[in-house]
């Protein structure tokens, strides 16, 4: 048993282990801890960004409102103008006209970009005039046609029947790009054409979009999620109106998940119904999770969407001191808990693992073993009893140990009816011997010996009979060797013998002695008339040093075929030029056994 206490002190100190599970103990409350700290600083500043969130898209909600809703609202009046309405109803009236035209010059001073355009269904004739009062008298333009794409978005505000339509757009011939506010004209139930005027977009973004607050970015979507606004013109979608979903710039397209994209899509929904005026969650865009707010401006059809990185508005800095304060009682608490804990239980605990070392030791003097009353006590006095017991025991297993393990190598060594090594014995005893063998340069000699007629034995006597003949021929052959040298079965009736520091004549006195020593006596089988005559071949070889026992079984192999040639009942040395038999007689020989 090897000696654990003396291993390394982490292993073998309990205080340093205990103070290690405390450790494991701290770090293993602190995790949930820190986990439960940085849960409650992550609710915080959700719940300050979503409070700070709708009171931001509240206000990007007004702004939107504010700067837009006087336009529309603007654009409504002169709609709804008579001499706009007569005008539109007879165009071809040149004093019609005239009222008309003077009427949109009335208002264009009032809009904020000092421009106005018109379009009169009857002509498609359309009217436009800017800040510069650079079209006066020649405010008709151009014409608008159906078949021109560039004029979708006026068909496409006329289909709507009613009301004021925001279309961004860039008008190629009159070479701006601003935010649209298309209002239809109408008598009764009749179109009569469009009107509005526009704000130049770069200004519009600048003014509403465009605000340097610190985590904060703003947009405006149209009920399809189309981009009519943002900071970046790339991402806007031109010519909304006039454009199938699948090719509009949508909000959709900068949310990464389907599952966020389906929650914006409820968002608009829900801010659309006018059950609560602003909606927000958390949503991942682009790769960044940011705070998403939608709030509706149901005067002009579109969505604030607000986004706040809410890292970047809330400090979670703020909230290191809270946690180093938590950090530093938790550690106190455990250096207290260790304290009182070591002197408690671990010195208690060091007395008896001075006796843990006695009874290592052998000594089983339970003088240093805690002699209190509590759990340490009596688990000091119950490792005394067993330490006794353990050592009483081992020493009794040990011993049982050693016997089975005797007693598995000679079932795996000896052959169970003879007692001698079978194959597996002879093979390690072969190459260990000639290892030794080699390195003293003392020549060996090999023998196989077979019996002769075994066979007709057992089948004229029975396989018992001929279990008793393997016995005692195996008790003559190894009378006639030396003690050192080896027999072992090697498979049913042939031995084979190691026979040590040998040369050729004493390798063939042998052979001789255990031909004779075999034969020397008959045995009786039961039930037998007469007695039955033992004798055995014999083949035997000197093993060369560079022989395996492969090579050497070869030799001998062959002169045992020789002698079995030769008449049987007789040894012959591989190699004797006094036993040469004829090649191919030997083959024959060979082939018939």
């Amino acid at each position: 048993m090897p000696n654990t206490l003396r291993g390394p002190r982490v292993a073998t100190s309990l205080k340093a282990r205990v103070f290690l599970l405390m450790l494991a103990t701290l770090i293993i409350v602190a995790i949930p801890a820190a986990g439960a700290f940085v849960w409650i600083v992550n609710e915080t500043v959700t719940k300050i960004g979503t409070l700070f969130a709708e009171k931001q898209i509240l206000f990007d909600r007004y702004r939107g409102l504010e700067s837009l809703m006087r336009e529309v609202s603007l654009a409504e009046t002169v709609a709804r103008s008579p001499a706009v309405v007569d005008w539109a109803q007879d165009e071809a009236d040149p004093a019609k006209a005239a009222r008309g035209i003077a009427e949109l010059e009335h208002y264009r001073l009032s809009f904020a970009d000092r421009s106005y355009f018109a379009v009169l269904g009857s002509s498609g004739n359309y009217y436009f005039n800017d800040a510069a009062n650079s079209f006066a008298g020649q405010q008709n333009r151009y014409r608008v046609q159906p078949d021109n794409p560039r004029d979708g978005w006026y068909y496409t505000t006329v289909a709507h029947g009613s009301g004021c339509h925001l279309n961004v757009d860039h008008d190629d011939t009159l070479a701006v790009t601003k935010v649209w506010t298309n209002c239809v004209i109408r008598s009764g139930d009749k179109v009569l054409g469009v009107i509005g005027t526009g704000v130049d977009l770069s200004h519009f973004i600048r003014e509403v979009v465009d605000i340097p607050q610190k985590g904060v970015q703003s947009m405006f979507v149209d009920s399809s999620g189309a981009v009519q606004a943002h900071r970046d013109p790339k991402l806007v979608d031109f010519h909304s109106l006039t454009k199938d979903l699948d090719a509009k710039k949508t909000v959709y397209r900068l949310i990464d998940s389907e599952g966020d994209r389906a929650a914006m899509a409820e968002m608009i929904r829900e801010v659309t119904r006018g059950e609560v005026t602003v909606q927000s969650r958390f949503m991942t865009l682009s790769g960044h999770d940011y705070l998403v707010g939608v709030a509706y401006l149901d005067k002009l059809g579109w969505y604030n969407v607000t986004l706040m990185d809410v890292d970047e508005i809330v400090d979670r800095e703020m909230f290191l001191p809270i946690g180093l304060l938590l950090a530093g009682m938790l550690l106190a608490a455990a250096l207290l808990t260790m304290l009182l804990f070591k002197r408690s239980v671990l010195d208690r605990l060091g007395r008896v693992e001075e006796g843990m070392q006695d009874a290592q030791r052998g000594v089983y003097d339970t003088a240093h073993l805690d002699r209190g009353r509590d759990e340490i006590g009596r688990l000091s006095q119950a490792f005394g009893r067993m330490a006794r017991s353990v050592g009483d025991n081992t020493t009794m297993l040990e011993q049982m140990v050693l016997e089975r393990t005797g007693e598995l190598e000679r079932i795996a060594y000896l052959d169970p009816l003879t007692e001698i090594p079978n194959r597996r014995g002879f093979v390690d005893s072969f190459v260990r011997d000639m290892v030794q063998a080699r390195r003293a340069v003392r020549p060996s000699g090999l023998m196989l010996v077979d019996m002769d007629h075994f066979k007709s034995v057992n089948d004229t006597f029975g396989h018992q009979f001929g279990d008793e003949v393997l016995v005692e021929v195996v008790n003559r052959v190894t009378c006639a060797i030396r003690r050192d040298d080896i027999c072992a079965r090697w498979g049913g009736d042939e031995f084979i013998i190691l026979l040590k520091d040998c040369d050729e004549s004493s390798l063939a006195r042998v052979g001789a002695k255990i031909v004779a020593a075999v034969n020397s006596r008959t045995m009786m089988a039961p039930d037998a008339v007469s007695p039955v005559d033992l004798s055995v071949s014999i083949g035997a070889c000197m093993i060369e040093p560079t022989d395996s026992l492969v090579d050497a079984t070869a030799k001998a192999d062959a002169a045992l075929y020789a002698a079995k040639l030769a008449g049987r009942d007789c040894h012959i040395v591989y190699g004797d030029p006094s036993a040469i038999v004829d090649l191919t007689q030997l083959q024959l020989a060979v082939g018939a056994s």
